[in-house]
C-alpha cells in the first residue's frame, strides 16, 4: 500500500529575497536606451502561418487557439497527439497524468514553466493534470534540447524538454486592459468558472492575474469484466476540488531589456478510487491533498554588441498529504505528509562572436530538501550545481550545435546514510544540413549523453529506498528529415517530419520484489529503444470562407529489456509501451464555426515485464469531437464550444485496473472585454 505514495510531491527554501531584489532592480540601473527602428504602418495580411518544423532538434508545438481542436482540458490532453509521447493516465478528471517521451519514462522529461523548471526531487514525475490551460499560450516539446543556447543549465539536463509559455499582456494605450471570464461544465459533475485580468499600467509596466476553481464528483460508469461476463459499475471517490491563482508582473524598456515576476498557488483535494480487481468493488476512501506555491523572477538583457544575459530565480514549496482511513494496521489509518522545498538560481550569458557563431555559458544552483512525518526518515537535503558550455555555428548549408554539461550533486541526511556525491559530464552534438538550394528540405541529427539522478523516494523512502543507487544513463541518437512549404493553390501549406531514433539505457532504476510484501529499488537493467516518429500537417482552402486542416502523427516504439540473456524477460517489451500509436486530428472552419475530430489509436501493450497473454492490455481507439463558435460582438469576443470525449463510448484501460471514462460531454462559454 505504501508504494501508492511513491508518486507524491513537493516544497521551499528560505533566503533568495536578495536575489529577487537584485533582479528586480537591474532595469532601473541599466543604461537608458531607445529603440531606433522606424515604426511602419501596420498592414494586415490574411494568411495561415506554417507550423514550425525546420529546427535543429525534433520539436512539436501547440498553441492556445488549437487546444479546443484537441478537446484539451489540461496539458496532458494538449500533448497526447504528439509523436513519441505516451501519457500514463490513471483515469478520471482528477487522475494522475504523466508523460513519457520515446520510451524513457516520466523522469527523463523536464517541464519548464516560462523557462524555469517545475521540479519534483521527491519522485521526479510532474503531474500534468495540475497545469490548467487557461493561462497557457504555447506548449513545445523538444527531443534532446532547445535550439536556443542562452538558457538555464537545467534546460540541457534531460532527454526531452516540455516547455510551457504563459500568456503575456500585449495591450495598447487605446485599450489598456482586457478581462476574460468563462465557465466550463459537463460530465462528472464538472463546474469550472475562471477569470483573467490583463492590465497595461504604462509604457513599461503591465500585469496579468488568473484564477479558477474546479469542482467535480468524478463519478462515471465503466465495464467490469471477469470470468467471461461483463457488469457495469460506477467509479466512485474520483472527485476533485481544486483552486488556483497565478499572476505575473512585467517591466520592459524594450524587447531587449525586460523583467518578469511570477507567482502561482495551487490547492486541491482529490479522491483516489484505487484499482479495480475482478469483481472487487470495495469502496476506496483514500484522499490526496496538494498545496503548492512558487515565486519566480527573471531578467533578460540583449546588448547591441552581441551579449545576451538571462537571469532566473525561484522559491517553491509543495505540500502533499496522503490519507487512507482504512489502512490495515493497528491504527486503521495511514496519514503521510510530505513537504518539499526548493531554492533555485540561474544565470546564462551568450555572445555572438560573429554573425554565424554564438557561444554561451550557464550556471544553475539549487537546494532541495524533503520533510515528512514518516518514522525514522532520512530528511535529505540536496545541493545541485550545473555548469554548461554551448555553441551554435552556421557554415553555409550546415548548422551545428554542441554543449557540455557538468552536474555536481551532494546530499546530506539527518539520519542514516546519504547518497554519495556525483559529478558527471554530459555532451550533446546536433547538426542540420540543407542539401539543396530549396531551404524547405533539411536533414538533421543529434547525439546526447544524459542521465537522470535517483529521486528522494528512490534513495530514502521507507524500507525500499537504496542510497547506493547510481544515476540512470542514456545515450540518445536521432537522424531525421523535415520538409515545409507554403502553397498557393488548393493547399495553403504542407509540412512533413520523419525521425528515426535509438536510445540505450544503462543502470536502469527499477523496483525488485523480494517476496509478496518486501522489495527494494536497484540499478538492474539495460534497455534498447528503437523508434520512428512521422508527422504530416496541412491546411486547404476548400471553398470561399471554408478551410480544412489535417494533422497525422505516427510512432513506432520498440523498447526491449536486454539486461540478462539468461532471464525469461530478456528481449521483452517494457511495460506500458505500445509498439504503434497513431493520432489524427481533422477540422473544418467556416465563418464563426469550427468542427473538429480527434482520434488516438494505441496498439496493445503489457503491464508487466513478463509479456504473458494474461499481462496484455488490449489496444484501443478513442475518438473525440468538438464544435466551436466564436464571434466579435460590440467589440467583445465571444466563444462557445461543445465537446464530446470518447465519442463512441469505448471501454478501455491506459493503466491496468484503472478504467477510463466512457462517453462524456463538456460545454464552455467565454467572453473577452
Amino acid at each position: 500500500m505504501q508504494r501508492k505514495v511513491l508518486y507524491l510531491k513537493s516544497s521551499l527554501y528560505p533566503i533568495s529575497a536578495l536575489w529577487l531584489c537584485i533582479c528586480f532592480a537591474l532595469p532601473f540601473t541599466s543604461v537608458a536606451q531607445t529603440d531606433t527602428a522606424k515604426k511602419l504602418k501596420e498592414v494586415k495580411i490574411k494568411t495561415s502561418p506554417i507550423p514550425k518544423v525546420q529546427s535543429i532538434t525534433p520539436m512539436q508545438q501547440i498553441s492556445a487557439n488549437e487546444f479546443v481542436r484537441y478537446n484539451a482540458f489540461n496539458v496532458a490532453d494538449a500533448i497526447r497527439n504528439f509523436a513519441g509521447v505516451i501519457i500514463k493516465d490513471y483515469g478520471g478528471i482528477g487522475g494522475l497524468k504523466t508523460v513519457s517521451v520515446r520510451g524513457l519514462g516520466a523522469n527523463h522529461t523536464e517541464v519548464l514553466y516560462d523557462g524555469v523548471q517545475i521540479n519534483d526531487a521527491e519522485n521526479g514525475q510532474i503531474d500534468l493534470s495540475k497545469i490548467n490551460l487557461n493561462n497557457v499560450q504555447e506548449i513545445t516539446l523538444y527531443n534532446g534540447q532547445s535550439a536556443i543556447i542562452c538558457m538555464p543549465a537545467k534546460s540541457f539536463s534531460a532527454a526531452s524538454i516540455l516547455s510551457i509559455k504563459t500568456i503575456k499582456p500585449a495591450l495598447s494605450a487605446d485599450k489598456p486592459y482586457q478581462i476574460t471570464a468563462g465557465i466550463k461544465a459537463g460530465s462528472f459533475g464538472l463546474v469550472e468558472p475562471y477569470l483573467q485580468w490583463q492590465q497595461r499600467i504604462n509604457n513599461n509596466w503591465s500585469f496579468i492575474i488568473n484564477g479558477y476553481t474546479e469542482n467535480a464528483n468524478g463519478r462515471y460508469k465503466y465495464k467490469n469484466s471477469g470470468n467471461g461476463t461483463d457488469s457495469v459499475r460506477t467509479r466512485n471517490n474520483a472527485g476533485i476540488s481544486a483552486q488556483q491563482v497565478d499572476g505575473a508582473l512585467y517591466w520592459a524598456k524594450s524587447d531587449s531589456n525586460k523583467v518578469d515576476l511570477h507567482f502561482n498557488y495551487y490547492t486541491s483535494d482529490r479522491g483516489l478510487p484505487g484499482a479495480v480487481i475482478l469483481y472487487s468493488a470495495a469502496p476506496s476512501n483514500q484522499r490526496l491533498y496538494n498545496r503548492d506555491f512558487f515565486l519566480q523572477g527573471g531578467y533578460e538583457r540583449i546588448w547591441h554588441n552581441g551579449f545576451h544575459l538571462l537571469l532566473h530565480t525561484k522559491l517553491s514549496q509543495n505540500y502533499l498529504r496522503y490519507l487512507d482511513p482504512d489502512f490495515l494496521n493497528a491504527q486503521h489509518l495511514l496519514d503521510q505528509r510530505f513537504t518539499q522545498r526548493e531554492l533555485y538560481q540561474s544565470a546564462a550569458l551568450a555572445y555572438h562572436v560573429t554573425t554565424n557563431w554564438e557561444v554561451s555559458y550557464g550556471v544553475d544552483f539549487a537546494v532541495n530538501d524533503l520533510n515528512t512525518n514518516l518514522f525514522n526518515f532520512s530528511y535529505p537535503t540536496r545541493i545541485t550545481l550545473l555548469n554548461v558550455l554551448a555553441s551554435n555555428l552556421t557554415l553555409g548549408e550546415f548548422k551545428f550545435q554542441g554543449s557540455l554539461l557538468n552536474t555536481n550533486i551532494t546530499e546530506t541526511v539527518r539520519t542514516g546514510r546519504a547518497a554519495p556525491a556525483r559529478n558527471n559530464f554530459s555532451p550533446t552534438l546536433m547538426a542540420t544540413w540543407l542539401p539543396f538550394a530549396d531551404p524547405n528540405f533539411q536533414f538533421r541529427g543529434f547525439y546526447k549523453y544524459i542521465f537522470r539522478n535517483p529521486t528522494f523516494d528512490d534513495l530514502y523512502y521507507g524500507g525500499i529506498g537504496n542510497p547506493n543507487l547510481k544515476p540512470e544513463f542514456t545515450n540518445e541518437y536521432d537522424l531525421g528529415t523535415t520538409y515545409s512549404k507554403a502553397l498557393n493553390g488548393f493547399f495553403n501549406y504542407i509540412t512533413f517530419t520523419a525521425d528515426a531514433y535509438y536510445n540505450h539505457v544503462t543502470n536502469k532504476i527499477v523496483f525488485i520484489p523480494k517476496d509478496a510484501y518486501n522489495g527494494s529499488i536497484q540499478n538492474f537493467g539495460k534497455v534498447d529503444i528503437k523508434g520512428l516518429d512521422l508527422g504530416i500537417k496541412t491546411q486547404a482552402k476548400i471553398a470561399t470562407d471554408w478551410k480544412g486542416s489535417l494533422t497525422v502523427n505516427y510512432s513506432y516504439l520498440q523498447a526491449l529489456n536486454i539486461t540478462d540473456p539468461t532471464s525469461s524477460v530478456y528481449l521483452n517489451q517494457l511495460p506500458y509501451t505500445p509498439k504503434n500509436t497513431v493520432a489524427v486530428n481533422a477540422g473544418i472552419d467556416h465563418g464563426p464555426f469550427g468542427l473538429y475530430y480527434n482520434q488516438v489509436i494505441s496498439s496493445s501493450r503489457y503491464y508487466t515485464n513478463n509479456n504473458l497473454p494474461d499481462d496484455l492490455i488490449p489496444a484501443y481507439s478513442i475518438s473525440d469531437a468538438s464544435l466551436v463558435y466564436h464571434k466579435l460582438l460590440n467589440n467583445k469576443q465571444l466563444r462557445a464550444s461543445f465537446e464530446v470525449n470518447n465519442l463512441f463510448d469505448k471501454s478501455y484501460f491506459v493503466v491496468q485496473s484503472y478504467p477510463m471514462p466512457g462517453r462524456s460531454y463538456r460545454i464552455s462559454f467565454q467572453i473577452t472585454i
